[in-house]
């Protein structure tokens, strides 16, 4: 499975159950998936080796350029927007100019659509660099990914690059002082002969665990939408993500289901 990949820098906008009428742009190379993590049940496929990467970012100004003249073609055709959404092909915050850009994407948002609202798509796994945090901290939707309760199913799901660990998310969410919404997608198949699943009673508890000391504004909880990069995938039932978002409801904190 080759993945599903933006060819442009600003795609949309399409229509988003979680996020309205919503304009994307994607920070990373326009024929490749670029990332931190290797999920695996990513739509944009697998993340290559650094040796087979020909990792190529847009330029600050072409993210501005772009953006800008599909904004004014929305204005002058008095067309609705309610969120412009940093996505793509894999990890925004990768781009070295990530923070610039986002001051960039309010400066243009508030001149042509200033109820509109900007969100970031993130693992979080780059929040510990000051830049990127201080840049994530401006946006309306600081929406950060915390698929495990556990390291062991962290690294299995999510598989990160490095010898990252499933407490150096946390702490990277912790800064954010509940000013971020968590997104969880709930999976479990076999990848490999390993059997994965973040959905046993003992993987939830301890999510429920970080979720509590987060206190974020609010949870999205969703399972896979589309094809994966590996087959041995099982969508989780809505019921089963209902029953979920009912013990984190039980917190006080609100929450989102997207069956």
């Amino acid at each position: 499975m080759n993945g599903f990949l933006f060819e442009q820098i600003v795609f949309g906008p399409v229509k988003s159950r979680r996020l309205g009428i919503s304009l994307g742009i994607n920070l990373l190379p326009l024929n490749q998936k670029h990332c931190t993590f290797n999920c695996l049940y990513c739509e944009c496929g697998w993340t290559l080796p650094d040796n087979k990467s020909n990792a190529s970012y847009p330029a600050r100004s072409e993210v501005y350029q772009a953006l800008e003249l599909r904004l004014r073609a929305m204005k002058q055709k008095k067309s609705l927007l309610d969120t412009i959404t940093f996505a793509g092909n894999g990890e925004p915050t990768l781009h070295p100019e990530f923070a610039g850009i986002i001051d960039d994407t309010i400066i243009l948002r508030n001149s042509y659509y200033p109820e509109g609202r900007i969100a970031v798509l993130s693992n979080a796994s780059l929040a510990s660099e000051k830049e990127v945090a201080e840049a994530l901290k401006k946006v309306d939707q600081n929406i950060l990914k915390l698929d495990a309760g556990t390291n062991e199913t962290f690294r299995l799901i999510n598989n990160p690059a490095g010898q990252v660990h499933l407490d150096d998310i946390v702490e990277n969410l912790k800064q954010f002082s509940g000013n971020l919404i968590i997104q969880t997608l709930f999976v479990r198949g076999t990848h490999k002969g390993v059997s994965f699943d973040n959905t046993t009673d003992h993987e939830v508890s301890l999510w429920l665990q970080h979720i509590q000391m987060l206190q974020p504004k609010l949870v999205m909880i969703y399972p896979i939408a589309r094809a994966t990069p590996t087959e041995d995938v099982e969508k989780v039932p809505g019921d089963e993500l209902l029953s979920i978002a009912a013990r984190v409801e039980a917190l006080g904190i609100p929450t989102e289901v997207y069956p």
